[in-house]
């Protein structure tokens, strides 16, 4: 997915001379294209995380679309303060782009794992928070955030992630369903989409299966059209199962009173001490496609 963020921001890159990208000693071979091309317009800042930051948010004042590519403790954690009151504060057309959304970097540890990201994130005002599932989904959060005048945070794994679309959705601006009929629903976000995707596929039953690629603003109208006809709804997410997805739709669902039942799959809010490579994590959580699956085939027995 890091590959088709950055081949978009190269073609933008084309067309207007005001892209402009920042790194912080991160994406070696994925940022050599558009550091050669375009090296009045590239900047590797080190290890300076607050720096970067600060730096991004004047160059957008002077009229700059600015990139700041860097894994997510890099972007986010480290700089929160920065975040806040240069880029969100200001409502400046900054993206972050943040490698390694959940456990990606599993078993690297706790410094280097995401799991909270999108808690912190929802606690700013201005920012458009965006987690796609797929490729596909990645290049439309690219153009996006190309083109928004508002700060923007994509959160998005290393590499080598499937393809959960046939061909490529008309926007991610809305919960993206793949199939439509069923009373279950699984809405899922980020790379984990592989694994609600599989265990929906794997099972011989009607289950809606929904995309939130755009976590923060929640299109709740058309949500509230696609889940038409669904008595359960299960999140999946590779982030603490507190604070994310599950958080909004449980939010949602209280605020309006839809009946809906709901159940929340995710990492547990906990410091995480196993020590596994990215699929063990999500066995470790139940959030592999098996348990998925087993989550499933007990709402489905219990409709």
């Amino acid at each position: 997915m890091r590959s088709s963020v950055i081949s978009r921001i190269n073609i933008a890159a084309k067309n207007r001379d005001d892209i402009f990208l920042i790194t912080g000693d991160a994406g070696f071979g994925v940022l050599d294209a558009y550091q050669k091309e375009f090296p009045g317009r590239f900047l590797n800042l080190g290890i300076a995380e607050q720096n970067t930051v600060s730096f991004a948010s004047g160059l957008a004042l002077t009229g700059y679309k600015v990139f700041i590519y860097n894994i997510v403790p890099f972007v986010l954690f480290r700089c929160f303060e920065q975040v806040r009151n240069d880029i969100c504060y200001q409502n400046l057309p900054v993206t972050l782009i943040g490698i390694g959304s959940g456990v990606t970097y599993a078993p690297q540890g706790v410094t280097h794992y995401s799991v909270e990201d999108i808690a912190i994130a929802r606690t700013l005002p201005n920012l458009v928070i965006l987690s796609p599932g797929d490729p596909y989904e990645a290049e439309l959060c690219a153009e996006y955030a190309i083109n928004s005048k508002r700060p923007v945070y994509i959160r998005i794994a290393k590499s080598g992630e499937a393809k959960i679309h046939c061909r490529r959705p008309l926007s991610i601006t809305k919960p993206i369903t793949i199939n439509k009929e069923g009373e279950v629903a699984v809405l899922f976000h980020g790379s984990v989409a592989i694994e609600a995707y599989n265990a929906v596929q794997e099972l011989n039953k009607k289950i809606k299966l929904i995309s939130v690629p755009m976590l923060n603003p929640v299109d709740f109208r058309a949500l509230k059209q696609e889940l038409r006809g669904a008595h359960t709804v299960v999140t999946v997410e590779e982030h603490f199962v507190d604070g994310g997805l599950g958080s909004i739709i449980a939010e949602w669902i209280i605020k309006e009173k839809t009946g809906l039942k709901l159940i929340k799959l995710g990492i547990r809010n906990e410091f995480i001490h196993a020590v596994k490579n990215n699929a063990g994590m999500r066995q470790e959580y139940g959030i592999s496609a098996q348990a998925i699956k087993n989550i499933l085939l007990k709402a489905c027995r219990h409709a």
